[in-house]
């Protein structure tokens, strides 16, 4: 394997920028610094005096730079209560990265930590979970997903939307337009379409206007405040 699959790609167009927003929120949660422990037998992560619901999605091997999900991985299986299995959505949706049990992305060499981290930003937005949790070991990383309410969701922010929409499309760039589309649809802001330009009604009464060029590529993204 040397890319993800076009089926990957596209979900990545959709969500990178959602789930990107959501880490941010739980960024906001959890402490900075200090130590942190899992108990999947009850699954729970505690970091500080901050305990969460989460959920193992996979492993990132540094050695061979491979991934393997949490449903493959032995210790565990895919029934297993604290452990995430996106697989029967991955085989409804066509995409094979989701029904493999372990990922060869040597190949990967792009703006993100590893290629790992680009399984686990996928289906937290595709799951429409809390975010996830990065807990490095010797020898790799484990990512954690959040399924806990105590976490809030995202919010607009018009400030921090253009960059993680341009942040989106830097780390998946197959669709800007669906990457812009997804970000306003998942905040539920009225938009219109035209061959050019994405508009969209924000929740202050301005605008956000979106510009493509003759291969649908972002070009220019701005907002508008409202006047009342």
């Amino acid at each position: 394997m040397s890319g993800f699959s076009p089926a990957f790609e596209r979900l990545g167009a959709a969500y990178a920028a959602v789930a990107a927003q959501q880490r941010e929120v739980l960024a906001g949660v959890l402490p900075a610094d200090g130590d942190w422990t899992t108990d999947l037998a009850s699954g729970t992560y505690t970091k500080g005096d901050v305990t969460l619901h989460v959920a193992l999605v996979g492993s990132f091997a540094e050695k061979d730079r491979s991934w393997l999900w949490g449903w493959a991985n032995p210790q565990f299986g895919p029934e297993h209560p604290a452990v995430l299995n996106p697989r029967p959505m991955g085989s409804r949706l066509g995409v094979p990265e989701m029904a493999t049990p372990e990922l060869d992305l040597a190949w990967y060499d792009g703006p993100a930590q590893n290629g790992g981290e680009l399984v686990a930003l996928v289906t937290n937005g595709l799951l429409g979970l809390r975010g996830t949790i990065p807990g490095r070991y010797e020898g790799g990383v484990a990512y954690f997903a959040v399924r806990d309410p105590a976490v809030p969701g995202t919010v607009w922010d018009s400030v921090a939307a253009p960059r993680l929409i341009t942040g989106g499309l830097s780390l998946f760039p197959a669709d800007h337009r669906l990457t812009v589309l997804r970000f306003f649809s998942h905040h539920r802001l009225p938009y219109r379409q035209t061959e050019t330009s994405i508009t969209a009604k924000l929740p202050d009464g301005g605008s956000c206007v979106a510009l493509f060029d003759d291969q649908d590529r972002l070009t220019d993204l701005s907002m508008t405040v409202s006047g009342r």
